[in-house]
């Protein structure tokens, strides 16, 4: 019974492998880089300003 118990070690770890590979190719929806894109065009602006000196 034990080496039956090592023989499906490996076997589970591959179904698992099989599935995660599965899972990480699959195909996914492209987001929009718009506001990403916004707010960094922001970003520049503010830090391209000069600072008041207080």
């Amino acid at each position: 019974m034990a080496a039956l118990a090592w023989l499906l070690i490996p076997l589970v770890a591959a179904i698992g492998a099989g599935l995660w590979g599965s899972w990480a190719n699959r195909t996914r929806k492209v987001r929009s880089d718009g506001p990403e894109l916004i707010g960094y065009a922001r970003f520049r602006e503010a830090m391209e300003k000069p600072r008041s000196n207080r």
